[in-house]
């Protein structure tokens, strides 16, 4: 059985057993913060604290999952970070990396919107990874669909990449546990790829996965031989979201 996160365990002393039972509110109040909405200037949510208390402020004019993210981020700091001074930075879609205290913020926030206990189950009902299951799911857990896509991703839901681009190029990726790294996603967008046509073309979002050539989105000489599964969405005006699905056991091979 995998180890319980920090934020986990919280949720089942809790007596937490479904995503709708995760009210972060009381989660905060039973930490000893409390939680309020205002209008902020610079950034999306902020805390102060003193000895056991604290005041979490949350922008208001965020959407509902983003605000539900920072509070969830906040609750991260006031766990791990107490005392100490933070230049606060909200990145609820980008891949796990560097533990800084921004990431370790982050990664809280994960485990307290989509505590593995409750998402795996979860993510098991669908056998087919693509931007349906992750849009159902993340409906589940009243997340967004990019946090979502991460972590059915690196849960290894399939063996799969997930690939932020935006005008400049690649932005962010995510790689599932069963893709050797040997396998890393080019930094420029392919003109060949699907995707290159939803940022650059403004077509619509692809409604599912469909196949492509591998050397689309690997740099390596034998990615010619391969074919990979590839769908996109757009998050932004500049920023599409990729999924590049790799069923090819001899891709998923060691060297």
């Amino acid at each position: 059985m995998t180890r319980l996160t920090a934020a986990e365990r919280l949720l089942q002393d809790l007596g937490i057993t479904e995503p709708s039972e995760i009210d972060l509110e009381a989660i905060a109040f039973h930490l000893g913060a409390r939680v309020r909405y205002r209008k902020l200037e610079g950034c999306e949510a902020r805390i102060i604290g003193r000895n056991d208390a604290a005041i979490i402020t949350i922008g208001k004019d965020c959407s509902d999952r983003r605000r539900r993210f920072s509070l969830a981020h906040e609750i991260g700091h006031w766990t791990h970070h107490k005392g100490q001074t933070l230049v606060c930075r909200v990145e609820e879609s980008t891949p796990q990396g560097k533990m800084s205290p921004e990431r370790v913020a982050n990664n809280y926030a994960a485990d307290l919107l989509m505590p593995r206990y409750l998402f795996d189950p979860a993510a098991r009902v669908y056998p087919k990874l693509n931007f349906k299951t992750v849009h159902e799911i993340a409906d589940t857990f009243h997340t967004s669909r990019s946090a979502t896509a991460i972590r059915l991703v690196e849960s290894g839901h399939s063996p799969a990449f997930l690939v932020c681009h935006g005008l400049k190029g690649r932005k962010w990726f995510a790689r599932g546990p069963d893709v050797p790294p040997r396998w890393f996603p080019r930094d420029d967008l392919d003109a060949d790829s699907f995707a290159f046509g939803v940022l650059y073309g403004k077509k619509p979002d692809d409604p599912m996965p469909r196949i492509i050539d591998a050397d689309a989105w690997f740099d390596r000489r034998d990615a010619g031989k391969f074919t990979v599964h590839e769908q996109t969405i757009r998050t932004a005006t500049d920023e599409i979201l990729t999924l590049v699905l790799i069923s090819d056991s001899e891709m998923l091979e060691d060297e």
